[in-house]
């Protein structure tokens, strides 16, 4: 009884020094909060008097509105705010990087094959980070410079604005993130988010001309000052199609489709495609492991480590293959360009 009561106090005095670190830390987190707003506003209100000066001392001269803020949403913006809009996108910018391209795919791989030859860390954290980057950019390329082209440059040269840079970069991101995005996938989540593509469909002669008679037939009077206007005996009709019964490439319902629906769709199609290839990544250094267990029991070295006599096996039979170069060769052919 002595016992679990010194447990309980050590656990609530425990308890009591986590509590305490929290509160400690949300307080100086808001301080900081506060810090910069105020700053902000002060140097904000610095911003505008000195330019309230300037108009006053040049009655002709016209405010120029340059705010990056005042172009993204319309409303106008300092330059501070400007900065701590421009470091909260750097501080998301990872995100964007692991989720929206083939960074995530690439780093698992990595990871799994590590974990298979049971390497413990080597290759580094560093270096399979590294690696994966420049694998990442190599296989993003072709998209990069198509957002550099119809993007940057344009926008760059003054000839389209940052709306249209933002939604011509997002286009050009989401044609790349629907080619390697499973129609499994993007089913399931219009089915979450309720809603469904439509086809363009030519309608039959017979099935048109059915609509014709039946619309004549239920019309009353018809007054003989209107003039009806003639329609064709085709029609284009929208109708509902299923995206895992369809040969039609998702890119042809970029229109329908939205970000918010797109991301999730890639990341999961993403993270399936990976754990596949570690699979079968598993199975010949599996393998291994069972014959050198077989062997080690049949000869009575039980205590001896599998591990340790697979391990060398398993590095010889990855370079004889020459496995980074197969590796890194079925990685990039693996998406769809």
């Amino acid at each position: 009884m002595v016992r679990n009561t010194a447990a309980v106090r050590e656990t609530i005095k425990q308890n009591s020094k986590y509590f305490v670190r929290f509160i400690v830390s949300l307080v100086v987190t808001c301080l900081l909060i506060s810090l910069l707003c105020v700053t902000a506003s002060a140097l904000s209100r610095a911003e505008g008097e000195a330019e309230t000066e300037v108009l006053a001392e040049n009655p002709g001269t016209e405010p120029i509105d340059d705010s990056l803020l005042k172009q993204l949403i319309g409303i106008d913006g300092s330059q501070t705010l400007e900065v701590i809009l421009i470091i909260t996108i750097l501080s998301v910018a990872p995100s964007f990087l692991v989720m929206l391209t083939s960074f995530t795919r690439i780093v698992i791989v990595f990871s799994f094959l590590r974990n298979a030859m049971q390497t413990q860390s080597i290759p580094p954290n560093s270096v399979l980070m590294g690696l994966s980057l420049f694998l990442t950019l190599f296989v993003m390329w072709p998209t990069f410079t198509q957002i550099n082209e119809q993007a940057y440059q344009p926008y760059s040269n003054g000839e389209i604005t940052i709306n249209e840079m933002l939604e011509r970069s997002a286009d050009t991101l989401e044609t790349f993130m629907l080619k390697n995005t499973s129609r499994k996938n993007m089913q399931f989540f219009l089915e979450l988010k309720g809603q469904s593509v439509y086809e363009a469909q030519v309608q039959s002669e017979e099935a048109a001309a059915a609509e014709t008679t039946a619309t004549e037939e239920n019309s009353s009077v018809i007054d003989p000052d209107f003039i009806q206007p003639v329609e064709p005996i085709e029609s284009i009709i929208q109708v509902p199609v299923d995206l895992t019964e369809t040969d039609t490439e998702m890119t042809d319902f970029k229109d329908q489709l939205g970000l918010e629906t797109v991301i999730p769709a890639f990341i999961i199609s993403e993270l399936t495609r990976a754990f596949q290839m570690g699979f079968m990544l598993f199975i010949p250094f599996l393998v291994i492991d069972i014959v050198v267990s077989s062997t080690l029991m049949a000869m009575g070295m039980m205590m001896l480590p599998p591990s340790m006599i697979s391990l060398p096996f398993k590095i010889m039979l990855f370079v004889l293959v020459d496995g980074w170069q197969m590796l890194v060769g079925t990685l990039v052919n693996s998406f769809n360009l």
